[in-house]
């Protein structure tokens, strides 16, 4: 399975990114449509996803160097200071308002620029898997902090989501929410779960792609629009 995997690899990079890119335009194009606030949070959030996987694509084909290098960092920004948008997500779809709705916007703020700092403190080293050319954090030179709110961010937001998701679909019938967390958190434990860490940037474009389809399919099934 493991060489079936490494075989289709950089063909299935480019066909996950451009359903990410898909998905993102759609998300995008709904927000300016409907004017749902949520819609945008997770378009924002996508093209986060989107970025990631056309940079980890885009290592098919450049070799190691400056110019992947310049690219890859960025996504790790990107990645940490979007991926906390989900809170509002999960607060809109929860129907909360007030005092309760600017706290997790002030909670929101302070962790998108922890995880942003986390981002820019990353350093990069060149890691080939299967002809895949990538630039990945080198944990003996990143802070320890930065790995840690990263590594936080990578499921922590997502558990969340996973929590209000399953709240969303016992009061409102609409699963979307907690599927679009769960394939998430599935394929980004599926690595680790079949020892096969040095695949997981490439296992998890699958819960990345599904996770912004279920977006996509919340927002577009929405009635009315949040302003």
């Amino acid at each position: 399975m493991r060489e079936v995997l490494i075989t289709a690899m950089p063909v299935t990079m480019w066909v996950l990114t451009a359903l990410n890119l898909l998905f993102t335009v759609l998300l995008f194009c709904l927000w300016r449509k409907t004017k749902q606030v949520s819609a945008l949070w997770m378009a924002l959030v996508a093209f986060g996803l989107f970025y990631d996987a056309l940079i980890l694509s885009l290592g098919t084909v450049l070799p190691e160097g400056d110019a992947l290098k310049g690219l890859s960092l960025p996504r790790f920004v990107l990645h940490c200071g979007l991926i906390p948008l989900l809170f509002p997500v999960c607060a809109e779809a929860l129907g909360i308002r007030g005092v309760g709705k600017k706290i997790v916007w002030i909670v929101t703020i302070l962790i998108m620029a922890a995880g942003i700092a986390a981002g820019f403190a990353t350093k990069l080293e060149p890691q080939v898997v299967g002809g895949v050319t990538r630039y990945a954090s080198a944990k003996e030179l990143t802070p320890g902090w930065s790995t840690g709110i990263q590594n936080a961010l990578s499921y922590g937001p997502i558990v969340i989501l996973m929590v209000c998701g399953l709240i969303v679909w016992i009061m409102k019938k609409r699963p979307e929410l907690f599927l679009s967390g769960l394939f998430m958190f599935a394929f980004s434990a599926l690595a680790p779960a079949t020892k096969n860490m040095d695949l997981m940037f490439f296992i998890s474009m699958f819960g990345e792609v599904l996770m912004v389809f279920f977006f996509w399919l919340y927002a577009k099934n929405r009635k009315g629009a949040n302003k």
